[in-house]
This record gives C-alpha cells, sequence and structure tokens, in this order.
C-alpha cells in the first residue's frame, strides 16, 4: 500500500509549529478525557431533575461508551487514509453538536443522542497521535506523543475536578455540558488555525465489512460488561449479548485474515510486542476507574457508615481529586524525558511501582484525608505514566500508515478495561441492609488495583 502525502519544504513558521501543534493537540486529547469522566458525578443530578429512573440515567454512560466502541476503530482508520485534519475537526463538529444539545434538552431519548455524538470524541486521541507521527521531528516525537497522552490521565482528574466545582447544590446538571461545549468550540478554532492539511491520496478503500462486524462486537462486549450487574450476569440476556458479540467478532477476525486490505492487520495484532502492550493498557484502564471511583465513592460515604469523610462533590474534588490531577499534570509535562532517557518499559514498571504502592496504601490505612490523598498523589502519577508511554510502545512496532488505527484500538483496549472496572466497582459497592457499602467492599476495589499495577509490572517485564 502507497501513500502520498503533500510534501513542502520547510520554512521559518514549520520550525516553531511542533511546540504549537502539541500543546492544541493537548488540548483535542483534553476533550476526550473530560468528555469521559465529567458526566460521572452529576448521574444522580440528572436522575432527579430530569425524574428518570437509574436504569435509564446509566444509559448516559453506556450510550456514550457503544458509540466510542462503533466508532473509532473506523475513523482511526480514515484518519490513516484521508486527510487527518478533516477527519479530527469532522469529530469535533459531531462532539460539539452533541455537547450543545446535552446542554439545551430536558428529554432522557436526547440526552443518550447527544452522548453517542459524544462518544465519537474517542477517537480525537488516535488522530491526534497519527497526525504528531507525520508532523512532528523523529528527535521529539516520543516526548510529544508521551505529552499528548499523558493527558488522558490527567484530563480523567481535571474532569472530576472542574465538575466539582460547578456543581454547588441545586446546580443544573446542564452546566457541565455548556462547559464542554464551549470547550470543544475554543479547540475547534485552534485546531483550524494550528494543524497542518496534507492532502492524502490513497486508492486503498475502507473495510466497511470488517468496520461493521468490530463495532458490533465491541459493543455488544462492552454491553454485556456494562448491563450485566443490572440484567444478570447469568440472565438471557446477558448471555444472549455476549455470544452475539462472540460471534460478530470471530466473523471479524476471519474476514480480516482473508481481505486484501482489512480494517486492521491480523498480523499486527497477533505481533507479540502488541499483544503485551495492549494487555498492559487494560491493566492500566482498569487501574484508572479503580482509582477515581474507588476514592470518590470512598470520601463521600457519610459519617454513619463507619468510614469515608462525608464529603460533598465540590469538597471530594478539591480536597481529594484536585492534588492528584496536578501530580498528573506535572508527571504528564515531564514523562516525555523520562521515556527518552530510559525508555517506554522502565518508565511503564516505574510507573506501575508507584501505583502498586497507592493502592497497598488505601488497602491497610485510609482512616485520615492525608493517607488518601497521598495514596490518590501515586495512583494518579502512576495513570499518568503509563498513559504516556505504553503508546509509545504500540507505534514502535507499527507501521506508519497503521498508527491511527493500531492506536484506536489500544484507546479501545483502555476502554475495555475501564468499563470492566467500573462493573466491578458496581458489584463490589452493592448497598447493605443499612444502606451503605460495606468498607470490605472498598478494600477489595483498592486490593485489585494493586493486582493490576503489579499484572503491568510482569508484563511488561516480558516484553525483551
Amino acid at each position: 500500500m502507497t501513500v502520498m502525502a503533500d510534501t513542502r519544504p520547510p520554512t521559518a513558521m514549520d520550525a516553531h509549529r511542533p511546540r504549537l501543534l502539541v500543546a492544541v493537540l493537548s488540548l483535542v486529547v483534553l476533550t476526550v478525557s473530560i468528555l469521559q469522566t465529567a458526566v460521572v458525578p452529576v448521574l444522580d443530578v440528572i436522575g432527579r431533575q430530569l425524574d428518570a429512573s437509574e436504569d435509564a440515567v446509566s444509559w448516559v454512560v453506556t450510550a456514550n461508551l457503544l458509540a466510542a466502541a462503533a466508532s473509532t476503530p473506523l475513523i482511526g482508520r480514515l484518519a490513516d487514509l484521508r486527510n487527518k485534519k478533516r477527519v479530527l475537526l469532522a469529530v469535533l463538529t459531531l462532539v460539539l453538536a452533541g455537547s450543545l444539545l446535552a446542554a439545551t434538552t430536558a428529554s432522557i431519548p436526547l440526552l443518550l443522542l447527544a452522548r453517542v455524538l459524544q462518544g465519537t470524541a474517542f477517537a480525537l486521541y488516535p488522530i491526534a497521535v497519527s497526525i504528531l507521527r507525520d508532523e512532528v521531528p523523529a528527535d521529539r516525537l516520543v516526548r510529544s506523543i508521551a505529552v499528548l497522552s499523558a493527558m488522558l490521565g490527567f484530563g480523567g482528574g481535571a474532569g472530576l475536578v472542574v465538575t466539582g466545582l460547578l456543581m454547588p447544590a441545586g446546580a443544573s446538571y446542564h452546566r457541565v455540558f455548556w462547559l464542554c461545549a464551549a470547550f470543544t468550540a475554543a479547540v475547534i478554532v485552534l485546531g483550524a488555525a494550528a494543524i497542518p492539511s496534507r492532502r492524502r491520496r490513497d486508492r486503498t478503500s475502507v473495510d466497511w465489512l470488517g468496520g461493521i462486524s468490530l463495532a458490533v462486537g465491541l459493543s455488544a462486549l462492552l454491553l454485556t460488561i456494562t448491563q450485566g450487574h443490572d440484567w444478570g450476569w447469568l440472565s438471557t440476556a446477558t448471555l444472549g449479548t455476549a455470544l452475539a458479540g462472540i460471534a460478530a467478532l470471530s466473523g471479524w477476525w476471519s474476514w480480516s485474515r482473508r481481505s486484501a486490505h482489512p480494517l486492521v492487520s491480523t498480523t499486527m495484532l497477533r505481533h507479540r510486542p502488541i499483544l503485551i502492550a495492549n494487555a498492559a493498557t487494560l491493566l492500566v484502564g482498569m487501574g484508572l476507574y479503580l482509582s477515581f471511583l474507588g476514592l470518590t465513592d470512598f470520601v463521600e460515604a457519610p459519617a454513619g457508615s463507619g468510614y469515608g469523610f462525608g464529603a460533598t462533590v465540590l469538597d471530594a474534588s478539591l480536597e481529594f481529586l484536585l492534588p492528584g490531577a496536578m501530580a498528573a499534570a506535572v508527571t504528564a509535562l515531564i514523562s516525555g524525558r523520562f521515556i527518552e532517557r530510559f525508555g517506554a518499559r522502565r518508565v511503564v514498571t516505574v510507573g506501575a511501582a508507584a501505583g502498586f504502592t497507592g493502592f497497598t496504601i488505601l488497602i491497610g490505612w485510609h482512616s485520615a484525608p492525608w493517607q488518601v490523598i497521598i495514596a490518590g498523589l501515586l495512583t494518579n502519577a502512576y495513570i499518568s505514566l503509563a498513559y504516556g508511554a505504553l503508546p509509545v510502545l504500540i507505534i514502535q512496532d507499527v507501521n506508519a500508515d497503521e498508527t491511527g488505527i493500531a492506536t484506536s484500538l489500544n484507546a479501545i483496549v483502555r476502554m475495555v478495561g475501564a468499563a470492566v472496572a467500573a462493573a466491578v466497582v458496581g458489584v463490589l459497592l452493592t448497598p447493605g441492609v443499612d444502606g451503605h457499602p460495606s468498607e470490605s467492599g472498598f478494600i477489595n476495589i483498592f486490593a485489585l488495583g494493586a493486582v493490576t499495577a503489579l499484572g503491568v509490572i510482569l508484563l511488561i517485564a516480558r516484553k525483551r
């Protein structure tokens, strides 16, 4: 396959472009993580203000994940084959439309449609990485991708903090979506001005059949994970959806092995370094949600529960989540230099060791706020370092014209890990007879977080 792109002699402006480009694309990636986490703290508010059932409100998250799973691989491949800037701006436009719809509607069906449109935001990260690989000089590429990737970890915490600041008692949930709309609009303007446009003349057609079967399979898998607790893990609906997903993914794999131009190269997916990096990404995705869901629910637990600190959403954001978000921000800024000097594999290992320590602290010491804050600093640094380094391991082992689809699938793996963790948290934090989850449920969540961090260390140790 031959891809032809516009080439131009370098200019004085081009010499200064990388820093501006990295800054703008970091904001693009920040959009992804803020949209992913900012909505979670206001789900109860949405239910009360729209007089919707808990099951209906849960689809505000589920619809977003399903749309992301269905669209991200196709959009990532389109970016590999077509004009990346146009694809990125088109996705941002869909996200803006979804944010505006969510900010103005008082209807659950329309809110779900808005969240579907926002789900396309997950494709922004792989597109941004692909653009960097085309535009940034080789000696700055690793550092730039690390900063971009680490923004995912930082943005997750930042979304929770910003939501806490926006949502004093009695505030409308629409505030969160107005913020998303304003942020996305600003990113569109900056992206249109700062991102180069490269025409691409690739005659390779998009594997739409493979894309559809992959979308169906991934969506069914995520639907099983996110709804299994409510449907019953052994119910007909859960088992039927799981089997449908397995059948669709099996069909996609068989088709892709025979196709001349598959959406995803099965040879690439079977490559051992890619397999290990994706497996580690799955565990890191779990670690992110085990940390922020576990910590948030723990500190907001009322005094009568026998644990926790009775924090409000605002208190939880400022006192317990903001320090971790700042730690992730600092780590994001310096992670690229660490990766260049010590290598991505060592950085992931050190980060996972910090995460293991943080989760271990939470298992045995969580009676004082300072203990929880220190643990949060460590787990956030872990997520930021891992998110910065793992994509570097991915792109080191794929061709340039497969960057978009490879990082798209890596993003989907991370999303599956997050969904699994959210489902586990839902099971472990089932309220008891007193109306509160047991303290042992939180301890089990933190223990699982420690296990996932240890799993990352063991996996990366095998990537030699």
